[in-house]
């Protein structure tokens, strides 16, 4: 139970952040974000506001913010078609009834001759019985009604393509930098928690009846020599230590009450098929809003430059697609990692992110860097491709997607039950 509430937090709170940057800076470009989604699949909970409807779908492979423009308008009013018409106060349409007329009996029922929703945003047509045409200026903000379900409509300057190249971009770029931001967030947040490792030559917390606390030896000692030998760094203590297991070992330190000198047993302990000593001593760690930050920004730079490796390593044969994890695998591995420690779950969350942040950033079709790369090339061209040929694209991109997930999957699922 506990890897399953760890693993759902994790996927809501990754998804969450990337889809969260895609709507704060579609809202901040004007465009209507007809749905936020956490999630893929049946709907399973729902609620609206301010336009925008928040779902969250049955099965954890993603998410979506579903911007106007982006697909095809599924309402579409064709000449001939007669719809109902409901007015707000300014005398404007508010409300488009589709079908089910009936349950409107206050809409005014028209035959459309010619309907402008993105530009003009006007409905031309007839009442029954009547010859006279008619014009109805539509509010910006109505709603289409069909099947008992309200749609906003959307004008041409609330859709994707009406706005400029880089809040097009912004809006597509967001969502990986969120992930990345979240990650940046989650290691600062460890840095101030945990403390951040430093190379003093001074001891942190001391293991219970290990050797380093049983010659009385204390937290914040500053070691100055072993075995006459000066140190000046955790680096330089450590490896001392390590070279010399099962030793007798005389330490020289600093306290509040001066300088001292003891003898250490270190221990042996294999690591690695290696054999090395040890104290029971942990590195030392300091709480700063400085610390803390250069270790956020370097934890976030060195997970980034790993992934980044492994794809490389893809690329070139030197890694093999039936390494690769998905849903299930990462669900196994988050049941190690939970079962291990908090402080091994939290950094997990935002290598994943950082991991989530770095594929949607590829040029592949159907992902946000897919997406950027045709924004580039009509910066290029000077115009953008034929919508037509992109989405095909996409689609084509998604599919494969789609594809690769389930020989992942069929991959994780061979790997860990048969």
């Amino acid at each position: 139970m506990t890897t399953i509430i760890a693993f759902i937090f994790m996927f809501g709170l990754l998804v969450f952040v990337h889809e969260l940057g895609h709507l704060i800076f579609a809202k901040r470009a004007g465009m209507l974000a007809r749905e936020f989604a956490i999630g893929m699949g049946p709907k399973i909970f729902s609620f609206e506001k301010n336009e925008t409807l928040y779902t969250i779908r049955l099965l954890p492979i993603g998410g979506y913010v579903r911007v106007a423009g982006d697909d095809p308008e599924i309402i579409e009013i064709k000449p001939g078609h007669h719809v109902g018409l409901e007015f707000n106060q300014d005398g404007r349409v508010s409300h488009i009834i589709v079908n089910n007329k009936s349950k409107h009996p206050n809409a005014r029922v028209v035959e459309v001759e010619h309907a402008d929703l993105e530009h003009q945003l006007k409905i031309e047509g007839y009442e029954l019985d009547e010859d006279e045409k008619l014009i109805f200026d539509v509010d910006p903000k109505a709603k289409f009604v069909m099947d008992g379900k309200e749609a906003q409509i959307a004008p041409y300057d609330r859709q994707f393509g009406s706005k400029t190249l880089p809040q097009r971009a912004m809006q597509l770029f967001a969502g990986p930098m969120m992930n990345f931001v979240l990650a940046l967030v989650i290691f600062l947040l460890l840095g101030f928690v945990q403390g951040v490792p430093i190379e003093k030559a001074q001891l942190g917390e001391l293991e219970q009846n290990g050797p380093a606390d049983q010659a009385g030896l204390q937290q914040g000692d500053k070691i100055v020599s072993v075995d006459d030998q000066s140190v000046s760094t955790w680096s330089e203590f450590v490896s001392i230590i390590q070279k010399r297991p099962n030793e007798s070992l005389d330490l020289t330190f600093t306290r509040d009450t001066g300088t001292s000198t003891v003898t250490v047993n270190t221990r042996e302990v294999e690591r690695n098929g290696e054999t090395i000593g040890q104290i029971g001593v942990f590195r030392p760690t300091e709480k700063s809003f400085l610390g803390a930050f250069s270790y956020s920004v370097g934890q976030t730079y060195e997970f980034t430059k790993l992934i980044l490796v492994t794809l490389g390593k893809m690329v070139t044969g030197q890694f093999s697609i039936d390494q690769l994890s998905g849903p299930v695998g990462i669900y196994n591995a988050t049941s190690t990692v939970v079962q291990t420690s908090w402080q091994s779950y939290v950094p997990w969350i935002a290598l994943l992110s950082i991991n989530l942040g770095i594929l949607n950033l590829l040029p592949v079709p159907a992902l946000d860097g897919g997406r950027l790369v045709f924004i580039g090339i009509e910066a290029v061209r000077g115009k953008p491709m034929d919508p037509q040929k992109e989405g095909i694209v996409h689609f084509i991109g998604f599919a494969l997607l789609m594809l690769l997930m389930i020989v992942v999957t069929w991959n994780d699922i061979q790997r860990l039950f048969l």
